[in-house]
C-alpha cells in the first residue's frame, strides 16, 4: 500500500479513513450513496454523492476502493420508479457512474427478516400490540423516561409465532410492530424500544406484493451497510443520535462486516429549501412546474436551468466537510457557476427588450458580414459571421433620453459602439402618440468597421445589437431565487417566503440567427446580459435564464 496522505490540511473524515488503513482495520475503502427513492435529489445530495463518489476514487490510487449506489426503499407508499430513474439519471450526469454496483435494501428483506428472528431468540425484538398513538405517547421525554409496553415480556417462542404470522398476512395493518428490546429508560430516544417492521399491505415497485410487512429505515440502513462490506458509512449531522442504534443492530446479529458510521454536516443553502417534503408540497401544490423547475434546488431543475456537473462539482469541493452545520451563501454556488460557463460558453447577442434603430446613412439591400469572436477565453472555440444591417434592434434599456452624469450608453447625440460593428450616433428620436420611444434614427461613421475611430477618438459606451432582418423572435425566461428571504420559512410558513418575482417571462425577444442552432447541452452568454440555456421541455426558442453576468461573491471575496 502507498503512503497515506499526510493529514495536515485534509478534513476530518479522510483523516479516519487514512488512520483506519494506518492501522490495519481495513485493508479497502467502500463507501455508498443510499438515497431514498422518494423525490428528486436536490443541491444538498450533490454534496453527498461528491464526498463518497470522491472518496472512493481518492483512496482508489492507494487500495481498492468503489463507492455503491443503494436505493433505501423501504417505504413503497412514497415511493416510485420515476424518482429511481431520475436518481440514476442525476448522478451520472453529476459525473459519476456505480459500474455493477447497483443495489436496493429490498434485495435484502429476507434477509433482514432472518436477522430480526436472530433478535427474537436473543430476546432482543418482540412484537408490541400497542397502536402507534400508544407507543408514541409511552416513548417519554427528553427528561422522562418511558413506560415499558404490556408485552415487552412475551416469551420467544410466542414472538416468533407473532412475528411469522404478521409476514402471512394475518394482522391488520398497524394493528402490531416489531420492536428492538433496548432500554425505555436510555436518554436517547432512538433507543427506546424503536420499532424494525411495520404492517404494511401495499406494492412495492420491485418486489410487488411479496411482502407485507416492511423494515423501518433505521434496521434497514445499517444492516444493508453491512451486507455490502461498507467500510465507511457517510451521513449528515441529523443522524448522529441514530448511530447506537445503528451498532446495536450490527452487533447483534450474524452481519459479515461491521462499518463505521461517520457524520457531517448537511448542505444548507441560502434562499433555498433543502427538505424533501417542502420540495414535494411545492410540486404537488403548483407552486412550481414540476420537480425540474428551474427555479428548484432539484439536480433536475438546476440541469434544466443551464447549470454545469463540473460548476455543481467544483462547489462541493470548495465548500468541503465540516462537523458543524452553517449557512452556505448562494453567492458562492453562482460564482462557481460563472467561472464554469465563462470558460466553456459561446457568445451570441440577443435583445430582450427591443428598440427598433434605424441607419439613415445605410445602404438599402446592404449586409455587412461581421467577424465575432466566439469566447474571448478559448481562442479554439473561433469566430462566426453577424450580419449587419440598416435596421437592427438594441436592448431598451441601453437609451436614455436624459442621460444622468457618467452614463456611456447611447443618448441623443451620444456616439456609441455597436459590438463587433460601426460606431453610431444617435441624431433623432421617434415616440408613438403617447410619448413612448418608437424608434431611434441615426448614423454611423462608415470609416469605423470593427469598432474603431479611424482618428482614434475615444468612444467609451459598447451596445449589443441584432440585424432585424435576421432576428429569431423567441421567449426568454429571466429567473430569480425562488424564495426571497436568506433563510425561508425560519419563523412562519415558508411559503410566506416565495418570491413573487422569481420568473420572468418575455416574449418576443430577438436573437442572433446562429441561436437557432442552440441545444440544452450548450449554454450561451448573451452578450452583456447573462447565461443562458435553451429550455429542454418548452417547443419553440425559449431560453432560460441560468445566471446573471454580475458577481457579487467574487467582489466580497477580493475585500475580504
Amino acid at each position: 500500500m502507498d503512503t497515506p496522505i499526510p493529514a495536515a490540511g485534509r478534513d476530518f473524515i479522510r483523516q479516519i479513513i487514512d488512520a483506519d488503513l494506518a492501522a490495519g482495520k481495513h485493508v479497502n475503502v467502500v463507501t455508498r450513496f443510499p438515497p431514498e427513492p422518494n423525490g428528486y435529489l436536490h443541491i444538498g445530495h450533490a454534496k453527498a454523492i461528491c464526498l463518497n463518489f470522491g472518496l472512493a476514487a481518492e483512496f482508489g490510487s492507494q487500495v481498492p476502493a468503489r463507492c455503491h449506489l443503494r436505493f433505501d426503499d423501504t417505504n413503497p407508499e412514497k415511493e416510485e420508479q420515476e424518482y429511481i430513474d431520475a436518481i440514476e439519471a442525476d448522478v451520472r450526469w453529476l459525473g459519476f457512474d456505480w459500474g455493477e454496483h447497483l443495489y436496493h435494501a429490498s434485495d435484502y428483506f429476507q434477509k433482514l427478516y432472518d436477522y430480526s428472528e436472530e433478535l427474537i431468540q436473543q430476546g432482543l425484538a418482540y412484537v408490541d400490540d400497542q397502536s402507534a398513538e400508544e407507543i408514541r405517547a409511552t416513548r417519554g421525554t427528553l427528561t422522562e423516561p418511558g413506560t415499558d409496553s404490556p408485552w415487552r415480556n412475551r416469551s420467544v417462542e410466542e414472538n416468533l409465532d407473532l412475528f411469522r404470522r404478521m409476514r402471512a398476512g394475518e394482522f391488520a395493518d398497524g394493528s402490531r410492530v416489531l420492536r428492538g428490546r433496548i432500554d425505555m429508560a436510555s436518554p436517547n430516544l432512538n433507543m427506546r424500544d424503536p420499532a424494525l417492521w411495520r404492517i404494511r399491505r401495499a406494492p412495492h415497485p420491485r418486489t410487488g406484493d411479496a411482502w407485507l410487512i416492511y423494515p423501518m429505515y433505521d434496521f434497514t440502513h445499517p444492516l444493508s451497510d453491512a451486507l455490502e462490506y461498507i467500510t465507511h458509512s457517510i451521513c449528515t449531522l441529523e443522524f448522529e443520535n441514530h448511530r447506537p442504534l445503528y451498532d446495536w443492530a450490527v452487533d447483534n446479529v450474524s452481519v459479515p462486516c461491521k462499518p463505521r458510521q461517520i457524520e457531517f454536516a448537511r448542505l444548507n443553502l441560502s434562499y433555498t429549501v433543502m427538505s424533501k417534503r417542502k420540495l414535494l408540497f411545492l410540486v404537488k401544490e403548483g407552486h412550481v412546474d414540476g420537480w425540474d423547475d428551474p427555479r428548484m434546488p432539484t439536480l433536475s431543475g438546476l440541469r434544466r436551468r443551464g447549470y454545469t456537473p463540473e460548476a455543481i462539482r467544483d462547489f462541493c469541493e470548495r465548500i468541503g466537510v465540516a462537523k458543524r452545520d452553517s449557512m452556505v451563501d448562494v453567492q458562492l454556488l453562482e460564482h462557481c457557476l460563472r467561472e464554469d460557463l465563462n470558460r466553456r460558453a459561446q457568445r451570441r447577442m440577443a435583445v430582450v427588450d427591443p428598440l427598433p434603430l434605424s441607419i439613415e446613412n445605410w445602404e438599402e439591400g446592404r449586409v455587412d458580414w461581421l467577424e465575432a469572436v466566439n469566447n474571448p477565453e478559448d481562442a479554439s472555440a473561433g469566430t462566426r459571421q453577424v450580419p449587419f444591417t440598416g435596421e437592427l434592434f438594441i436592448e431598451r434599456e441601453d437609451f436614455v433620453e436624459d442621460p444622468p452624469k457618467k452614463w456611456f450608453r447611447l443618448s441623443p447625440g451620444a456616439e456609441v459602439r455597436l459590438r463587433w460593428g460601426y460606431l453610431f450616433t444617435c441624431t433623432q428620436v421617434v415616440k408613438d402618440a403617447q410619448g413612448r420611444v418608437e424608434r431611434l434614427v441615426g448614423r454611423i461613421d462608415p470609416e469605423s468597421r470593427g469598432g474603431n475611430a479611424p482618428d482614434g477618438r475615444k468612444v467609451k459606451g459598447t451596445i449589443h445589437w441584432v440585424s432585424a432582418a435576421h432576428a429569431l423572435d423567441a421567449e426568454v425566461r429571466l429567473y430569480e431565487h425562488l424564495f426571497a428571504l436568506e433563510k425561508p420559512g425560519a419563523d412562519r410558513d415558508f411559503l410566506e417566503d416565495i418570491n413573487p418575482h422569481s420568473l420572468k417571462c418575455v416574449t418576443h425577444c430577438k436573437l442572433e440567427a446562429a441561436l437557432a442552432e442552440a441545444t440544452p447541452e450548450l449554454p450561451v452568454q448573451f452578450e452583456r446580459l447573462g447565461y443562458f440555456v435553451r429550455d429542454s421541455r418548452a417547443p419553440g426558442l425559449v431560453f432560460n435564464r441560468t445566471v446573471t453576468l454580475r458577481d457579487t461573491w467574487a467582489k466580497e471575496a477580493v475585500k475580504g
